[in-house]
């Protein structure tokens, strides 16, 4: 999860997080190479009294400053079109969980399992335990099994509402009347936290989303329990 001072990114816990992780740094790196070059022109027109008239007007000056920024698009470009497919594929997910945004609270229903569903309300702060994060705890949390396709159906019931989990790299809206799709896969054991990203009223800070990774045995057993006492 995020931390106080932080510059980058959350660690990545999907296979897409790390792509768009990758592609921010590629950007980034372009980014850096255009400022250098262009405090680099800047201070050499101010400090210098040196004048070229083939500078000031030239053909192939012109020609240059043209094709080199339509090529550094066209290397941005390409790698963000292939994540952004990568983002809306889903290929036979292992499991399906249909996210209802309320306010200001989410409620989840494992659609593959007849009676499995169930409120995800914050954890009040005077209730919280040595360890937990304020804001950020759920009295339920969104359990799946790692290393396992997902597919997350997303909608609201009242007002828009965003489902949005920065470590695995979904931020989805959920609209009222209107269901969207999202998958991820998590890599690795966790806890992932992320909250409402839509100002969808007063309480909008207050509706968080904790989705805990876990082995499949894990999962199976976590199942049972929840379907025992449905």
């Amino acid at each position: 999860m995020a931390h106080p001072t932080q510059l980058g990114f959350q660690d990545a816990a999907s296979p897409v997080m790390e792509e768009l992780l990758h592609f921010h740094d590629h950007a980034l790196m372009i980014v850096f190479l255009i400022s250098t070059l262009v405090l680099y022109i800047i201070v050499a027109m101010v400090s210098t009294k040196l004048t070229n008239k083939y500078i000031l007007d030239s053909q192939e000056i012109e020609i240059v400053w043209t094709v080199l920024p339509a090529v550094i698009l066209v290397l941005i470009a390409l790698p963000s079109l292939r994540i952004l497919y990568l983002m809306d594929e889903i290929n036979d997910p292992h499991l399906t969980i249909k996210a209802m945004g309320h306010q200001w609270y989410w409620s989840y229903e494992y659609t593959d399992y007849e009676d499995l569903g169930f409120d995800s309300y914050m954890i009040p702060t005077q209730d919280l335990t040595p360890g937990q994060f304020r804001l950020l705890e759920t009295d339920h949390r969104m359990v799946v099994p790692m290393e396992s396709p997902i597919r997350v159906l997303i909608s609201a019931e009242d007002v828009l509402h965003s489902w949005a989990v920065p470590s695995l790299g979904i931020k989805l809206d959920g609209v009222p009347g209107r269901l969207n799709q999202t998958a991820f896969i998590a890599s690795r054991p966790g806890v992932f936290y992320g909250q409402c990203s839509e100002i969808c009223g007063a309480n909008h800070s207050f509706m968080p989303i904790v989705v805990e990774a876990v082995p499949l045995e894990h999962f199976e057993h976590w199942s049972s329990l929840m379907l025992e006492d449905a």
